[in-house]
């Protein structure tokens, strides 16, 4: 589950929302910073956001954090909408060798001035539909990974990273007020597209 969550190229298969996702450079052996866009249902534009990514192994169970960040050399694309991650993590906690809890926080302003029936529908579909294809993702990842770079881990090696270091000078925290509103709110819904899950 740990390895699933961090190995973007592998998200690159599983994530059928993912546009694009690439890690930026390092702060330290365990924190970075990344970009990731995401599809959103027709007809909302598309987001992306920033962050900075933290990591702690606690024994056998695992801590994932990010929030926004601004980034100098990442501005806000105008083809997307910046979201913004106030707060958002994964705490992974053994339940034995193939089993485990995975509990899944998200604080997460999306931006722009979105319809009521994106925020109802989101709130009951996204988070347990995003927790099955993460369920759907770990039970195919240990045949992925044999075959793309089996060894590298960084996350659980920091030696192996490649990552530049990020001056500090290069990163402030993203606060929604500074950002775009982008008014979607006269959207009308319209037919989901079918998901390959």
């Amino acid at each position: 589950m740990y390895d699933v969550l961090h190995d973007i190229e592998y998200r690159k298969k599983w994530d059928s929302n993912v546009i694009e996702t690439f890690d930026i450079g390092k702060l330290t052996v365990n924190a970075d910073v990344g970009y990731y866009s995401w599809k959103c249902p027709k007809p909302l534009r598309n987001r992306d956001v920033i962050t900075l990514r933290s990591w702690l192994p606690i024994g056998k169970d695992y801590i994932i954090m990010n929030y926004s960040v601004k980034h100098v050399k990442y501005p806000p694309r105008k083809d997307r909408v910046r979201a913004v991650s106030i707060q958002t993590g994964y705490m992974i906690q053994s339940q034995g060798p193939s089993n485990c809890t995975l509990t899944y926080m998200a604080q997460v302003d999306p931006r722009g001035s979105l319809p009521k029936w994106v925020v109802n529908k989101s709130s009951h579909f996204l988070a347990p539909h995003a927790m099955k294809k993460i369920s759907k993702a770990c039970l195919k990842y240990a045949e992925w990974k044999q075959r793309h770079s089996p060894n590298f881990k960084p996350w659980l090696y920091p030696e192996q990273t490649t990552l530049p270091t990020i001056p500090l000078s290069e990163l402030s925290i993203q606060h929604a007020e500074s950002l775009e509103n982008i008014d979607e709110s006269s959207l009308a819904e319209t037919p989901e597209r079918e998901d390959s899950d």
